[in-house]
C-alpha cells in the first residue's frame, strides 16, 4: 500500500515537470522571435537600442492653457462636463493662488494702495455697489494715481449676475476685455453677490475673471480658491453704507436661554436647486420651542406647484411674528436657499441669536480670517432631525460664549458695507505683507482686526487689550496729560486744582503740562507741590491735536486727557478711571508705547 503511494506520488512529480518545461519552452521561442525581430537588422548585425530606458506607452503630454485644448485630439479626451466647464470663467482660474497669479511688485514698490476704475457716462450701478466703491475711495488704502496701485477695482457693477435681475449689466465681458488695466484680471478684485440663475444657479459670473480674485458672497468650498479668493456674506440692498446698528445684545441673562430653543422662517421652494432642505423642515418643528416656519406663497406661479402643505403651512407661517421670533430665540437655523447663502446669517448674528448652519459646502464668510466654531454651530443637511437635539446638549457657559461672539463679529467686521469691504481689503493686505500680518487671535478678540494694525507690532504684549488673554496684569497706572492754553496768573486757576486733584489718585504715574500758550513757560516754582512728578512741555504746533502725539515721556500704557479747566475732584478721577479700565478702550499710536484713553 505505502509502495503505491509512493509510486503515485512519483507519477504525479514527473507529469508537472514535463508540463513546466513545455510551457517554458514555448515563452523561449516566442521571446527569441521577437527578439530576432527587434533587435537584429535585415543583414543579421543585432541592433543596439538608441535609449537603455525602459518604453512606456503613454508618454508626459506638454502642458497647455485652457485655451489651446479646443482643438479635436482635446476634445476626444475630455469629458463632457469638463468640457462645459472650460467655457466658465470659475473653471479657467481655478488654479490661480497669490504666487502665480497676482503681482507682488506693484504692491512692495508703494505699500497696499487700492484704485477704482472711473465711472463712464451711462453705466448702470446698483446702491449697493456704489456703497462699496464709496467704501474703498473713503479708506486709508484708496489712491487715484493707476500707477501707484497695488490692487484695482471695477467700476462696472458686478454684484448682481443673475440674468433674470433687472440689475444685469449686459455686455460685461466686451467692457471688462476693453479696459486698459485689465491685464486678464491680474491684481483685480471682483466683487459679486448674485451669480448663476434659474433653474441652476451656478457661480459662473457670466465673463471671463482671468486671474482676478473674487470677493464673492455664496461661495461653495469646491470653487473657493484659498488664500486667494474671499467670501464676503449676503448682504440686503438695506445694509447701511456706513456705522451700521449695534448687537441687539444688551446685557447677558443667566441662564441664557430665551423663549425659544431654535427658529426660522422663510420661503420654501417646491421645486429646483434648494428646495430639499426647505421642504423637510417640517419633520423637526414642534410648535413649541422648536419653530421653522415655510411658506410657499411667493413668486407668480406657486398655486400651479403647490403642494398638499402648502395651505397648512401659510396658515402656520402667518402666526409668528419674525422679528419676535428673533429676539427670543437661543438658536437660529440658517438653511441655504436657491444659493448656499442666506440673508438669515447677518440677521442672527446681530439678534445674538446663535446660528445654526445648514449649507453643506458653503465656505463661510471670512473663513480665512474668522473662527466660526466659536459663534455658530455648523450642521449637517443629511442630518437635520439630530438638529435639536444637538443645540439642546449645548452647555450653558458655551451658549453664553457664542452669544457673545456673534456680537463681537458683527459689529466689528459685518454691521456695515463699508465694514464688510474694509475686512476684505486687511485680509488681502495681510496675505501680501505676511511677515506683519495679524494673527488668529487679532481676528477674534476684541477689538478685532481692523482695530489693530499690524504696522505697529504683530506682538500681542504690545496691546493692552490682549493683556488678559496672555495672562499678562494690566498695569494700574497713568499719565495725565493736560493741555494748557491760557496764562499762569494766580494760584487759584482750575489748572492748578485739577492738577492737585489728579495727583492725589493712587492710579496716577505722572502728570504731563503741555503748555501751548503763547506766553513763556511759568517758573517752576508756580506749579504746586506733588506727590508725582509733574512735568511742563512746550508744545511746538500750539494746535488742539498735539495733545494726542505720543511724547517720548509717557511711560504709561493708559494716558488720561484732560482741558485745563476740566473740574474732577480725586474721587470722581478714581471712580471715572475704574469705569474706563472696566471697558478697557484704548487708543494706540504706531511707533510709540503710548495708549489713549
Amino acid at each position: 500500500m505505502q509502495a503505491k503511494k509512493r509510486y503515485l506520488a512519483l507519477l504525479s512529480a514527473g507529469t508537472c515537470l514535463v508540463l513546466l518545461f513545455y510551457v517554458g519552452g514555448l515563452q523561449f521561442r516566442a521571446s527569441r522571435n521577437h527578439s530576432r525581430r527587434d533587435g537584429h537588422s535585415r543583414n543579421g548585425l543585432q541592433k543596439i537600442p538608441d535609449n537603455p530606458w525602459p518604453r512606456f506607452p503613454d508618454t508626459l503630454h506638454p502642458f497647455t492653457h485652457w485655451e489651446q485644448g479646443e482643438s479635436e485630439d482635446y476634445n476626444s479626451q475630455v469629458s463632457p462636463r469638463h468640457k462645459r466647464d472650460a467655457n466658465s470663467s470659475v473653471y479657467k482660474g481655478k488654479k490661480c493662488r497669490m504666487e502665480s497669479c497676482f503681482d507682488y511688485t506693484l504692491c512692495k514698490r508703494n505699500g497696499f494702495k487700492v484704485y477704482t476704475y472711473p465711472q463712464q457716462k451711462g453705466d448702470k450701478i446698483s446702491e449697493s455697489y456704489q456703497n462699496i466703491l464709496s467704501a474703498i475711495e473713503g479708506s486709508r488704502f484708496y489712491t487715484s494715481d493707476p500707477s501707484q496701485a497695488c490692487l484695482f477695482v471695477l467700476s462696472l457693477d458686478t454684484l448682481d449676475r443673475d440674468q433674470l435681475s433687472p440689475q444685469y449689466v449686459h455686455n460685461l465681458k466686451s467692457k471688462v476685455q476693453n479696459l486698459h488695466l485689465w491685464n486678464n484680471g491680474r491684481n483685480h478684485l471682483i466683487f459679486n453677490l448674485y451669480s448663476g440663475t434659474w433653474p441652476d444657479y451656478t457661480e459662473d459670473v457670466g465673463f471671463d475673471i482671468g486671474q482676478a480674485m473674487l470677493a464673492k458672497a455664496s461661495i461653495s468650498t469646491e470653487n473657493f480658491r484659498p488664500n486667494f479668493d474671499v467670501s464676503i456674506p449676503l448682504f440686503s440692498k438695506d445694509h447701511p453704507r456706513t456705522g451700521g446698528e449695534k448687537g441687539f445684545l444688551r446685557f447677558n441673562t443667566i441662564p441664557p436661554i430665551r423663549k425659544y430653543m431654535l427658529v426660522f422662517k422663510g420661503k420654501r421652494y417646491l421645486t429646483g436647486i434648494g428646495s430639499d432642505t426647505r421642504n423637510a423642515l417640517y419633520h423637526v418643528h414642534n410648535g413649541e420651542d422648536v419653530v421653522l416656519l415655510t411658506t410657499c406663497k411667493h413668486g407668480k406661479d406657486w398655486q400651479k406647484h403647490k403642494d398638499s402643505r402648502c395651505d397648512k403651512d401659510n396658515a402656520e407661517y402667518e402666526k409668528y411674528d419674525y422679528r419676535e421670533m428673533l429676539h427670543n430665540a437661543t438658536f437660529c437655523l440658517v438653511p441655504r436657499g436657491r444659493r448656499l447663502g442666506s440673508f438669515r446669517f447677518l440677521e442672527a448674528l446681530q439678534a445674538a441669536c446663535v446660528p445654526v448652519m445648514l449649507s453643506n459646502g458653503w465656505e463661510l464668510p471670512f473663513s480665512e480670517v474668522i473662527d466660526w466654531n466659536q459663534a455658530a454651530v455648523i450642521g449637517d443637511e443629511r442630518l437635520l432631525l439630530q438638529i435639536p437635539s444637538t443645540v439642546r446638549s449645548i452647555h450653558q457657559d458655551k451658549i453664553l460664549a457664542l452669544r457673545q461672539q456673534t456680537q463681537f463679529l458683527w459689529e466689528a467686521y459685518f454691521s456695515s458695507v463699508e465694514k464688510i469691504v474694509l475686512t476684505t481689503l486687511e485680509i488681502i493686505q495681510d496675505r501680501i505683507f505676511k511677515h506683519i500680518s495679524r494673527n488668529s487671535l487679532m481676528w477674534n478678540k476684541h477689538p478685532g482686526g481692523l482695530f489693530v494694525l499690524p504696522q505697529y507690532s504683530s506682538c500681542l504684549g504690545d496691546f493692552p487689550y490682549y493683556y488678559s488673554n496672555l495672562g499678562v496684569k494690566s498695569p494700574s497706572k497713568f499719565t495725565a496729560v493736560i493741555h494748557a492754553v491760557t496764562p499762569l496768573v494766580s494760584q487759584s486757576q482750575p489748572i492748578l486744582k485739577l492738577l492737585v486733584a489728579v495727583a492725589k489718585s493712587q492710579y496716577c504715574h505722572q502728570i504731563i503740562v503741555l503748555w501751548n500758550c503763547d506766553k513763556p513757560l511759568p517758573a517752576k516754582h508756580r506749579w504746586p507741590a506733588t506727590a508725582v512728578p509733574v512735568i511742563v512741555i512746550e508744545g511746538e504746533s500750539k494746535v488742539m491735536s498735539s495733545r494726542f502725539l505720543p511724547y517720548d515721556n509717557i511711560a504709561t500704557d493708559a494716558v488720561l486727557s484732560l482741558d485745563e479747566d476740566t473740574v474732577l475732584s480725586t474721587t470722581e478721577v478714581r471712580v471715572n478711571l475704574l469705569r474706563i479700565i472696566g471697558v478697557i478702550t484704548f487708543t494706540w499710536w504706531p511707533n510709540k508705547d503710548a495708549y489713549y484713553m
